[in-house]
């Protein structure tokens, strides 16, 4: 072999060799990378827009929160048609508060939506995927409450708007109007408050049953045996959601003596007060809790 061939054959080897570890030192560094990225991703939870998606998901995906949620309309609207047919109100009633004479039944069902929204997880064992997917326990329950809050906000709005117009159309014309405006607006969030707060105890609760009696037992027992407590009747049912639904609807029910002082905008206030508490109270149960 020639000095010219030997040349040629180290020089060749040599070069070889060399594209060999630059190729295997580039394929490194970009293993590394898609590593890194991978672990970025991994690490990264799901934010609040991806978890109230998720929400959304589950919540028009199952069937009895759904038909729940249209009844709340259907019962609002019911009640309008009825009591306009059967000329039952009052002569001091306005059309308003006799429109929506059915709307406490409403927002009873309101309450028993949000308590199933998150009940129907815990029976179903799905509530573990929930927090697989979200990790952040305390966003899980916040996405929850900010879906309830919008969609009952918006069917408790239309619902009750439609049962007054109703109602206006198929009563006689001898009672006042009373003022839908800004109350059916009031109303609408009230819905929305409530559902969270049946959000709050079925997160706390778990358990269906349990967690709709207890919503029932909140919103109606107050009203049941407030005569029982005397001079207390006004102070305890006067801080109840149902008080603030009948000074929102203007009925003639909704006397100092029986529902308090406080006016329809106050009670509203307070009563989303306590439920932003006891929302609060059960992200952290959520948080220090098993699912």
């Amino acid at each position: 072999m020639t000095t010219d061939s030997k040349a040629g054959t180290v020089t060749g080897s040599t070069t070889g060799r060399t594209r060999g570890r630059t190729r295997g030192r580039t394929t490194g560094r970009k293993g590394d990378t898609a590593t890194k990225a991978t672990a970025v991703a991994v690490a990264s939870p799901p934010g609040f827009r991806e978890a109230l998606a998720f929400e959304w998901t589950k919540y028009a995906g199952l069937r009895s929160t759904v038909w729940t949620t249209v009844s709340v309309a259907l019962v609002t609207m019911v009640g309008a048609v009825f009591v306009g047919l059967t000329d039952s109100l009052q002569p001091d009633d306005t059309v308003l508060g006799g429109s929506l004479t059915l709307s406490v039944v409403a927002l009873m069902i309101a309450g028993v939506v949000g308590a199933l929204t998150v009940c129907g997880e815990y029976s179903s064992g799905s509530i573990a995927t929930t927090l697989a997917a979200v990790p952040r326990r305390g966003r899980v329950l916040a996405a929850k409450a900010v879906l309830l809050a919008g969609v009952l906000f918006v069917v408790g709005l239309v619902s009750c708007t439609v049962a007054y117009l109703l109602g206006d159309a198929v009563l006689d014309g001898s009672h006042t109007q009373g003022e839908p405006l800004p109350a059916l607006f009031g109303i609408g969030a009230l819905f929305a408050v409530v559902g969270v707060l049946g959000l709050a105890i079925g997160t706390v609760v778990r358990h269906a049953a349990g967690a709709v009696t207890a919503v029932v037992g909140f919103l109606l027992l107050p009203s049941l045996f407030g005569p029982l407590l005397g001079d207390l009747q006004r102070w305890v049912v006067g801080a109840t959601p149902t008080a603030a639904l009948e000074k929102l609807t203007q009925t003639s029910d909704a006397g100092p003596e029986v529902v308090g002082s406080l006016g329809a905008w106050p009670s509203l206030a307070l009563v989303t007060a306590y439920t932003a508490v006891a929302a609060a109270g059960a992200a952290l149960v959520l948080r220090r809790r098993d699912a």
